[in-house]
């Protein structure tokens, strides 16, 4: 699994909307989504409306819309998105349970690569499907408290 640039700011558009998630119908417009995680407007719209076709947000129109998540940050987990934006979490897809393809190994039962494979996707799968927004912004919030190290001064 490799994240793409798509990937990476649906879950950072999805942490803002996390972060200020409350149970009322309050949303979050999406011009404050694109500055608080420069992520460009154009390719935010696509990508909200994306996560809104699975679910996992939905919008309210109007002078005063914006978008929201359509359930508890707790109840969302990293798993989910990340399949429904890129697709399956294996490396190869003859190790995928969701997506799973035939591959060009003679027997896949005896195979060496798919074996590893299959430990990488296990790996993967047991923290994606662990990890939940909720959790997200719990981690953002210790990480802002951190200090910065010299590595993240640029000149």
């Amino acid at each position: 699994m490799k994240l793409s640039v798509r990937g990476e700011y649906a879950l950072r558009a999805l942490l803002v909307l996390a972060r200020d998630y409350q149970e009322d119908d309050s949303v979050v417009r999406i011009q404050e989504v694109s500055e608080r995680q420069n992520i460009p407007k154009r390719f935010l719209e696509q990508i909200l409306n994306d996560l809104k076709s699975a679910g996992i947000v939905e919008s309210k129109r109007g002078v005063a819309g914006g978008y929201r998540l359509r359930r508890p940050p707790e109840r969302v987990t990293l798993a989910e998105i990340i399949r429904h934006i890129e697709g399956p979490l294996a490396p190869v897809s003859c190790v995928s349970e969701k997506f799973y393809e035939k591959c060009s190994c003679p027997d896949e039962s005896r195979c060496a690569i798919r074996s590893v494979m299959k430990e990488t996707r296990d790996a993967i799968v047991a923290i994606m499907d662990r990890v939940t927004l909720a959790e997200l912004c719990d981690r953002a919030r210790r990480l802002e408290q951190e200090p910065l190290s010299a590595s993240d001064f640029v000149i």
